[in-house]
């Protein structure tokens, strides 16, 4: 047994149908008999959708076919549904039947399955938050399969309170962010969407870099809800604005999507223009997870417009602007902003050693050119060879330009927590080595130690374990707290950890204080080393 969660409409307008007649109703009226009905797979679907909604993009097409699947054939007659009320009450039924549609039916109400409702006014106050929750998905079909779901509903549908999980406690508060997230969402249009930067996206979650982990978690948070950033919270910087829309709530009566009235509006602000162009190329949603790597769009001057010159203005333009900003390079862009060529001193140098009299066509140059989404580092030997590249976004316009430069600031900023905790490793060694004996370093690894032959083949954790016993901290002669050492000691443990998972997002001066004061310490405590 499963169970499912079929909403009767945005607002609730296929309720009354719905507990009447005993049955589910799922809307996308432009789809008739024969465009289900027969449809036997996922792909058979997909096609009718399409084929009725043409204006839509891969996302929508492929999260409104897993829905409609899912009523059509993973929805089984004995699973259990739940329907979330105006009222704010639930109704929980039992499927009895196979997926019907009424032709005669008026719009809205054509595509149904039979259910016999078991009870129809569960109070939410006896249902637990996380299962409130995973029930508040802005999807119109969706499973309730985690922590239990199935079982709790069965429960509730037999008059007795939610279960709960064992954990319920430790997961509500995981979620009691996330949840406000989502009713802002669902409280705004899509011509107003939710809009916010990476970083505050991700401090929803209580995280500040886009670890693997964290990634993992909030795609499938999202997912559940029924949730789309616009662009990928997972593309740009920390600091760039995405969109969080409602992706895969069901058509309303103009009969588009969320995400297609937010590409198609005319009255954003410039963050939701951003959006709404990058809302136009979502990826399909079964399409296969990116491989993790360090994308073009991960540096800040890829998503920064650089200053530019256009078709038709002056070489002396181009020289001013290059020696007011200290430029290399300027990309020529045409009246439709599309890129011309770059000018550079190279460049004009060139043209006026042919030409003395040589205009800016005439200096403009093929340029290099790399998509946002492309892997920074097969770019790296170009831009050290001809000192930039310039970024395009998906409509092939420039968004960025990168430049050696860049790349030497980037380098300085990944490469900085290594080098500081590395001296702190080193200065940990030499000071064991030279004030603990041998046997009691190994006495503190008991199970690796005989491979253990000085303190560098400690691990950087190890420390603490040694640290803690008073006979190797007097041995240090240090006149220092030693609680607050060992403290400060865990600190830098978990940082060094953090520096270990891939991140796109470089670590902020705040993240580097436990280590830098670390650092600080050891050289006060042994300058001469």
């Amino acid at each position: 047994m499963r169970a499912w969660v079929v909403r009767a409409g945005e607002n609730g307008e296929r309720e009354r149908a719905a507990l009447e007649d005993g049955i589910l109703i799922v809307g996308w009226d432009r789809l008739a008999m024969g465009d289900l009905a027969a449809a036997a797979s996922r792909d058979d679907i997909r096609a009718a959708v399409a084929a009725a909604y043409p204006d839509e993009g891969p996302y929508t097409i492929g999260n409104w076919t897993g829905q409609l699947y899912r009523f059509l054939h993973e929805i089984q007659p004995g699973d259990l549904v739940a329907l979330p009320l105006k009222s704010g009450r639930v109704a929980i039924g039992r499927v009895t039947g196979g997926y019907e549609y009424r032709a005669e039916a008026p719009d809205g109400m054509r595509h149904v399955r039979r259910v016999q409702w078991l009870v129809t006014d569960v109070d939410r106050q006896v249902i637990q938050s996380d299962l409130q929750d995973s029930m508040g998905s802005l999807l119109t079909v969706f499973e309730l399969s985690r922590f239990g779901a199935a079982e709790r509903v069965a429960a509730l549908a037999e008059g007795k309170p939610d279960p709960g999980r064992p954990d319920a406690d430790e997961f509500a508060a995981t979620l009691t962010e996330p949840a406000k997230l989502y009713g802002e969402v669902r409280r705004r249009s899509a011509e107003e969407p939710l809009t916010l930067s990476v970083r505050d996206f991700l401090g929803v979650w209580g995280f500040q870099r886009r670890y693997p982990a964290a990634t993992e978690q909030i795609e499938s948070d999202l997912e559940a809800r029924g949730l789309v950033t616009v662009p990928p919270f997972t593309e740009g910087t920390l600091d760039s604005r995405i969109a969080v829309l409602a992706g895969g709530a069901e058509p309303d009566e103009s009969g588009t999507s969320a995400v297609t009235r937010l590409s198609t509006s005319a009255h954003l602000t410039a963050v939701g223009q951003a959006a709404s162009h990058a809302a136009g190329h979502l990826l399909a949603e079964e399409a296969e997870t990116q491989t993790v790597a360090y994308r073009v769009s991960n540096l800040a001057s890829a998503n920064r417009m650089p200053e530019c010159v256009r078709v038709g203005d002056g070489i002396g333009t181009a020289m001013t602007l290059m020696v007011l900003r200290g430029y290399s390079q300027l990309p020529v862009l045409d009246a439709d902003g599309r890129l011309r060529g770059v000018v550079s001193w190279e460049s004009i140098g060139r043209a006026r050693m042919a030409d003395p009299g040589a205009d800016l066509q005439a200096a403009t140059v093929r340029a290099l050119e790399a998509d946002r989404s492309d892997d920074l580092l097969d770019w790296i030997g170009a831009i050290q060879q001809s000192g930039y590249v310039l970024v395009r976004d998906h409509d092939h316009k420039v968004c960025g330009l990168i430049t050696a430069s860049d790349l030497t600031v980037q380098f300085g900023t990944r490469v900085r927590p290594f080098v500081l905790v590395e001296e702190i490793e080193q200065r940990l060694r030499r000071v064991v080595d030279r004030c603990i004996p041998l046997d009691r370093i190994r006495a503190s690894q008991k199970e690796r130690a005989a491979r253990v032959h000085s303190a560098a083949d400690l691990t950087f954790g190890a420390y603490g374990h040694l640290l803690r016993v008073p006979e190797n901290w007097a041995a240090l002669g240090w006149a220092i707290d030693q609680q607050h050492f060992l403290e400060a000691l865990e600190d830098c443990r978990n940082f060094r950890n953090s520096l270990m998972h891939f991140s796109p997002d470089p670590m902020t001066d705040d993240q580097l204080v436990p280590a830098q004061g670390l650092l600080e310490l050891l050289r006060s405590l042994d300058p001469h080393t």
